[in-house]
């Protein structure tokens, strides 16, 4: 069992010596840049050395690599996520010395301040919508500051100190933090009911955005394609709302989608409309670069220029990322961790595959998650995917489950033989070498650790007979 976060903890007024427990992760990551930026000194550590570690270590951050209580120096705070479970030593020795514990959603909250906050939520399309966002403003001259959930491609950090008002933050609602922030423009990409074991219900998932929402100062830019989005639009009484999407009554409307390549779109607001041609693909892509418009719009922006800034957006680390080429099988990996987002991803792949095969590589994330949406997986897959390779469970922060395991995805494919069950990755990796051939497109699928598989899969690849060399 993980920790629940303690939100009314007072955030000191001067944090200067900052300790992250779980620096590694992309979002703690990303604050830890900031704080590192705004001169603070910031030291952190992490079960395993990533990436994320290194550019921080590099950037001047002291990084320790496994949990210890002696990692805790004199600092002002020690920053947490609800990942950590409660007998994390840094965490006790932190509470033993009176030292502040900040959930990471506090940290983020301080280095905003006074700033013109959009805040990014939904079950699916945060990260996206939120560099689609950061982007456009950089390209419109507002040099926002901002924090991601991945690597923004055309800025090449998740995050980033900038000297406008503008923040924007892909705020997080899987504990419920995304209500701490004092938002001025709300984004809500969909309400796709997740994230049951910190809920327990769809209807206070459902409560949590309509709060969200409802708390914005200036409006609310909610999807008008999505049910679960409009069941909170109908609940919101203070603040004022924008709709976008592809329905005939959205006030910022999608219209003409294409999805050869780069997905294509006309977007129309306020009786004028604009062409956008995008740099990645997908139709759900043309609908999230309507929701950034629609946001620069409610910032005051006009809709020629700001279509035209969404539409420089060249994608986040970890969403449909193509990783290399070998013998002409394309490899890509995505976060993707829901069926919804896992459909989405599927669709984009099959706009691009051309004749080729969608080869899948689905490591289910939670256990919790697992059991309850084992059959919605395997329908996605198999109706999207032309074979997958299911991976066993990341339970990430939750304890193992009893008969939860990747099988009970596959066990619900109809036939048998479009799914493997491979729990050993260097055998997945070997079985996908195995079937794939020039032309196809492998894809690896999961927000826990499934993106580590993608070099033995390329190594793979370059060992059949004849393989061509590996390029990106």
């Amino acid at each position: 069992m993980t920790i629940k976060p303690d939100l009314s903890v007072p955030i000191p007024d001067r944090l200067d010596r900052v300790h992250f427990v779980g620096v590694g992760g992309a979002g703690m990551s990303g604050i830890a840049r900031l704080f590192l930026a705004r001169g603070a000194t910031v030291s952190g550590s992490d079960r395993g050395r990533n990436a994320n570690t290194d550019v921080l270590g590099d950037l001047g951050a002291t990084i320790a690599i496994g949990h210890d209580s002696s990692h805790v120096g004199d600092v002002d705070a020690v920053v947490v996520t609800s990942a950590l479970w409660p007998d994390n030593p840094e965490l006790a020795e932190a509470r033993r010395r009176g030292i502040p514990v900040l959930h990471r959603s506090q940290a983020l909250k301080a280095l905003i301040g006074g700033d013109r906050l959009v805040s990014v939520a939904g079950a699916h399309g945060k990260t996206t919508s939120t560099g689609m966002i950061a982007t456009a403003l950089e390209g419109l001259g507002a040099d926002p500051s901002f924090v991601n959930g991945g690597v923004i491609a055309d800025l090449g950090v998740s995050s980033r100190i900038g000297r406008g008002d503008l923040f924007v933050v892909e705020a997080d609602e899987s504990d419920g933090s995304f209500l701490l922030y004092d938002t001025a423009v709300a984004l809500i990409t969909n309400v796709d009911a997740d994230h049951l074991d910190h809920y327990g219900s769809p209807e206070a998932f459902d409560a949590a955005f309509v709060a969200f929402a409802d708390a914005a100062r200036e409006r609310a830019v909610i999807s008008a394609d999505d049910a679960g989005a409009q069941r909170v639009a109908a609940r919101i009484t203070r603040t004022p709302i924008t709709t976008f999407g592809e329905s005939e009554v959205a006030d910022v409307r999608v219209t003409d989608i294409t999805t050869d390549g780069g997905a294509a779109c006309t977007v129309t607001a306020g009786g004028e409309s604009a062409r956008m041609r995008l740099r990645i693909p997908g139709r759900h892509n043309a609908v999230n670069a309507t929701g950034a418009v629609a946001v620069l719009l409610a910032l005051g922006f006009g809709l020629a220029d700001s279509a035209a800034a969404v539409a420089r957006f060249g994608g986040s680390g970890r969403r449909f990322e193509l990783k290399g080429i070998v013998d002409g099988v394309s490899v890509y990996d995505d976060y993707a961790h829901h069926p919804t987002e896992v459909a989405a991803a599927l669709d984009a792949a099959r706009t691009v595959v051309g004749d080729g095969r969608i080869l899948a590589v689905h490591q289910p994330h939670l256990y919790s998650r697992t059991k309850a949406f084992a059959g919605e997986f395997a329908s996605v897959l198999e109706s999207r995917a032309d074979h997958t390779v299911v991976l066993d469970v990341d339970g990430a922060r939750e304890d193992p489950v009893p008969d939860v395991t990747g099988e009970l995805v596959s066990s619900r494919f109809s036939e048998a033989t479009a799914v493997d069950y491979v729990p050993d990755w260097q055998a997945a990796a070997d079985r996908v070498a195995a079937i794939a051939r020039p032309g196809d497109f492998v894809i690896t699928l999961g927000c826990g650790s499934v993106y580590r598989i993608v070099p033995q899969i390329l190594t793979a690849l370059g060992a059949r007979e004849g393989a061509a060399p590996l390029h990106r």
